[in-house]
């Protein structure tokens, strides 16, 4: 198994088993540890919480709170996971830098320095580039095909290398792109939730309490504040891991145009000679 189908499998199992344990982890800090009766008045969890404790506070917005905090805890966990791959696939050095190198020794046309330099950067990067300096050197030798088939044949390899390479990079990005969404949404319904609430207990009070009104209100938009957080966080990670990955995906095609510019020139001269 390569390192990319290894990469692929480790990502799926992360994501079947990080989401119901995500789920478990909030309800349990949720209940034992929000819910702790000494955070509440008279150590009921039925009564307000003592003034100050935001524990007890975000335990009144009721069970739409785990949620929002088994969402938070998997935006962090596929956050934390993403950097850890995306920081593989970059490499040893920095992409500007070892661009410039790979650029150098293209220039004076040593292929096997560049493909020691790609050895030494590792990453999805240099593993397209080795792997196109590969197919230039076998085509390179190849008496059979004409120019034009030479430089289809390497970039075919470079196309067939990046699609092996990409979807890696691009896993579980798709549950920080839902959860952006889908934590508003959830933060949403448990502020509505909570409203009904306070405006249910109001109208069973029969007088008007401000009091009872304003720490209901209060309560229901925890879930408003914790969805909106979990959204930014979510929205942020992803943008910051997309725009990495465009940064690759440039690097790469850079890189497959100056192997076949290189190689065409090369082809050139000799045909001058």
């Amino acid at each position: 198994m390569n390192k990319n189908a290894k990469t692929n499998s480790f990502s799926a199992k992360l994501a079947s088993i990080v989401i119901p344990i995500a789920l478990v982890i909030a309800y349990v800090v949720f209940e034992f540890v929000m819910g702790n009766p000494a955070n509440f008045e008279g150590g009921d969890t039925s009564n307000h919480p003592i003034p100050g404790n935001y524990l007890g506070m975000v335990y009144k917005g009721g069970y739409v709170v785990p949620v929002l905090m088994a969402l938070m805890f998997l935006v962090i966990t596929f956050s934390i996971e993403r950097l850890i791959v995306i920081r593989k696939a970059t490499g040893t050095s920095a992409i500007d830098s070892f661009m410039v190198k790979v650029r150098e020794y293209l220039h004076k046309r040593d292929i096997d320095g560049c493909i020691a330099l790609c050895d030494k950067q590792q990453g999805s990067l240099a593993n397209v580039i080795q792997s196109a300096l590969n197919r230039y050197k076998i085509v390179e030798k190849d008496r059979e095909l004409d120019k034009e088939q030479k430089i289809a044949a390497i970039q075919e390899d470079i196309e067939e290398a990046t699609t092996l390479e990409l979807p890696a990079l691009e896993k579980n990005l798709v549950y920080l792109s839902t959860i952006s969404s889908v934590a508003t949404l959830v933060a949403l319904l448990g502020t509505v939730l909570g409203m009904i609430r306070a405006f249910a207990a109001l109208a069973t009070a029969g007088a008007p309490d401000s009091v009872a009104l304003a720490t209901g209100i209060s309560e229901a938009l925890i879930n408003t504040a914790l969805g909106i957080a979990t959204s930014a966080v979510a929205i942020i990670m992803y943008n910051v891991f997309t725009t990495r990955i465009d940064k690759l995906t440039y690097s790469i095609d850079e890189a497959g145009y100056s192997i076949v510019q290189t190689f065409a020139s090369s082809h050139t001269n000799k045909e001058n000679a």
